[in-house]
């Protein structure tokens, strides 16, 4: 791959930039403090908690803040409206601090004012899977203990046969018809419809006193065996984030030689919200650090690659992303060359692994452009490293370095400090790292030490601290005793010209005790055959790492709320090309190509 890299550069180590960054009197200038009972670095700068960061948006008055299907909320009016149901929260439902407020809905304006409102009176948000059905949000109402849950009307439909069981003090329906409330209290009724927000009389806020380190938010995780669990997010887990992603801005400008990045007051960022606000992709690294510095959000009902040409093009969208295929989608879209892309200056993902050839795309389409990638859980709040621009370009199968107020640590199976180049077990610390798992101390236990997250993904990280995930640790392959990192195989995919997309899982062998499966999305207008795939692998890596199996599909892979490939459902599926049970009649008529 050709790196577009200036021969000077870079002009400075990431360890002197962050030096640079950080130091006394600068704009990240880290200082140390005590989280439960544990010496922690944090900016000094933070914002003491979510309330602070909403009431500096009045500052933005009249500036334009969401745009969703044609509706346009100003920062004013966000911030009438806000007030005004935290009030009605406070004196017609009685919610105060600690209280747990669930919220299930699609991505809406109101998603928004409900996040606003909850968190800025001391009372806990608890966001829950729009995708969920109704016995999964039952479940994350019932264990949080949640007093409120507030539903748009598919979720209201979905719950209902469960709200009788659960011990809820209300349910707040919003954009649901009165004959189809059942009982709910309807959001427009006490409080308005986004078109009203311009009419509602000024209103404050009703006192609360937050401490950094009081809960925020529950966001139950997409774990894959068991029951979700529920992670505990603190204000300043939340806060600390906006400061993660503008510091690594600024890093990249050091690195390449250029002064600190001064915001231009008369610019405004621009985000396409292409991914979940349940997500804390979608609500810590987006929704968060945008109201932090008053970008403007244009939101999508669903995620489509021709209307998000569509809305970059209409609304001047200044950074788009999500997870690595949907930016594949919109690079590989037959519409691309039809819209005017120019006001794009950054291409951001994370979620998921994304192939090296991805970031070369993305300098091809968008010249001006930095891309990023980055790396984070719901358990650190989200970002926890990032490759930006050159970084990027120069390491494209990196996750990039630690954001300088976390930790890393490599470990073994014993839990041993492993040095730089080996594979272990990424651990991570840090003020974005959650206090625990609500109401499940065995689960705390196991998953976190002395401050100490394990993330259960395998990594090795350089001498300069850039980190490549090898793979998720339950999903490494072992084949007759050899270790295959799924990653590998599927880079080694990911570099065939009509590979768009691809997942690769174990295979049960009764003697190997797994092989390698691999099912592929093939891209628009190409074509590939399993044997081309297979052979293509074969040139790349060892022969045992070869799929036995790949089974190709035109439509998307499967993916969760979050935006990642279920793989539980795929390697349920590949079963059926297991060696041990293949025969001519267990195989007829399966598909294996498209194209």
């Amino acid at each position: 791959m050709v790196k577009h890299l200036p021969a000077d550069w870079p002009r400075m180590s990431v360890a002197a930039a962050h030096d640079q960054l950080t130091s006394r009197g600068a704009p990240w200038e880290i200082e140390t403090v005590i989280i439960d009972g544990m010496e922690t670095r944090d900016y000094k700068a933070t914002p003491r908690n979510l309330r602070v960061i909403f009431e500096a948006t009045r500052d933005y008055g009249d500036l334009e803040f969401m745009v969703y299907e044609g509706e346009r909320v100003t920062y004013s009016e966000h911030y009438r409206v806000v007030s005004k149901f935290a009030r009605i929260l406070t004196e017609k439902y009685s919610v105060k601090k600690g209280d747990r407020v669930a919220l299930a809905m699609r991505n809406l304006p109101e998603w928004v004012v409900c996040f606003w409102a909850v968190v800025t009176i001391g009372a806990v948000i608890v966001p829950l899977n729009a995708w969920g059905t109704g016995v999964e949000l039952a479940y994350g109402v019932s264990d949080s203990g949640s007093r409120i849950a507030i539903l748009d009307a598919e979720r209201l439909r979905r719950l209902h046969p469960h709200l009788r069981r659960l011990n809820l003090s209300a349910v707040i329906a919003v954009r649901t018809p009165a004959e189809q409330a059942k009982g709910a209290d309807r959001f427009e009724d006490f409080v308005a419809h986004p078109s009203e927000y311009s009419v509602l009389p000024d209103d404050v806020l009703p006192h609360a006193d937050i401490h950094p380190d009081d809960i925020a938010t529950i966001f139950y995780t997409s774990g894959t065996t068991g029951k979700p669990k529920g992670a505990v997010g603190t204000h300043r887990n939340i806060t600390t984030i906006s400061g993660n992603a503008s510091l690594t801005v600024a890093r990249a400008a050091l690195r390449r030689g250029d002064e600190i990045p001064v915001p231009d007051p008369d610019t405004q960022n621009v985000g396409l919200v292409s991914v979940p606000f349940f997500h804390a992709t979608g609500c810590h690294a987006t929704l968060v650090p945008t109201v932090a510095t008053g970008g403007r959000l244009v939101i999508m009902v669903r995620w489509d690659p021709e209307r998000a040409l569509e809305l970059i093009d209409e609304e001047r969208v200044t950074s788009f992303g999500g997870v690595p295929a949907m930016v594949w989608q919109v690079l590989e879209s037959p519409k691309f060359l039809q819209h005017d892309l120019s006001s794009v200056l950054r291409v951001g993902y994370g979620g998921a692994p994304s192939a090296p050839d991805l970031v070369a795309r993305i300098k091809q389409q968008f010249p001006h452009a930095a891309p990023s990638n980055g790396y984070g859980l719901t358990e650190t709040s989200s970002i926890t490293t990032r490759n930006v621009a050159e970084d990027y370009i120069n390491r494209p199968d990196s996750a990039g370095v630690a954001v300088p107020t976390c930790d890393l640590k490599i470990v073994d199976d014993q839990s041993n400090a492993l040095p730089p180049g080996e594979v272990g077990e990424l651990w991570i610390k840090g003020p974005n790292v959650v206090k625990g798992y609500w109401n499940n101390p065995q689960a705390t236990a196991d998953a976190f030490t002395d401050g100490w997250f394990h993330s259960g993904d395998l990594v090795r990280m350089d001498d300069e601290g850039f980190v490549v995930i090898v793979d998720r640790a339950k999903d490494m392959l072992i084949r007759g005793g050899e270790n295959i990192y799924c990653i590998e195989v599927e880079d080694a995919l990911f570099s065939h010209r009509a590979v768009m997309d691809v997942a690769v899982v174990g295979i049960p062998n009764r003697i190997l005790g797994e092989e390698v499966g691999a099912i592929v999305q093939i891209a628009p207008g190409k074509s590939a055959t399993e044997k081309e795939l297979m052979a293509h692998v074969r040139k790349l890596l060892a022969g045992f790492k070869t799929p036995i199996a790949i089974e190709l599909r035109a439509e998307p892979l499967p993916r969760n709320a979050n935006g990642k490939i279920v793989k539980a459902v795929l390697r349920d599926h590949m079963k059926r090309y297991s060696r041990d049970a293949r025969s001519p009649k267990s195989m007829a008529g399966q598909p294996r190509s498209v194209g």
